[in-house]
């Protein structure tokens, strides 16, 4: 059973790894949004922002580490790594304002449930991102 589970680690540790990093720096989105729109009453739309650029630094820093394995030899390729990670994440910024000013000013629904829903389709629309554009095996 631990062979069998090992095995299974090895083939999918991108992805299983993403997922866990994934819902850490998800957790770490929806707790700062809860504390800046519920316990401060900043708009939703700017504990949105507050909640993005932290969660971006966190999953940035375990993305590179851990889950991608990437390997920055130079100043430069760090600089150009870490500004295209954050250039993709302000990609996907737009889209998860989008989702909640529709599902909130729009649709009326709860900011907490519509962060949720948004948190999802957040994550898939970000592990592309760095799978197919940002952590990329290169040769340099």
């Amino acid at each position: 059973m631990i062979k069998l589970i090992t095995q299974l680690w090895q083939r999918y540790r991108s992805v299983l790894a993403y997922l866990i990093f994934g819902g850490l720096t998800t957790v770490v989105n929806f707790v700062v949004f809860w504390l800046f729109n519920d316990l401060i009453q900043w708009p939703y739309w700017l504990s949105n922002v507050i909640a993005w650029l932290l969660s971006v630094l966190f999953a940035y820093i375990t993305n590179k580490l851990w889950v991608f394995d990437a390997k920055t030899p130079t100043l430069s390729s760090l600089i150009r790594e870490a500004g295209s990670f954050f250039g993709f994440r302000l990609l996907s910024l737009g889209v998860d304002e989008a989702i909640m000013v529709i599902g909130i000013s729009v649709l009326h629904g709860n900011p907490l449930l519509v962060k949720l829903i948004d948190q999802v389709v957040i994550v898939v629309i970000n592990w592309f991102f760095s799978k197919l554009f940002i952590f990329k095996k290169r040769t340099e």
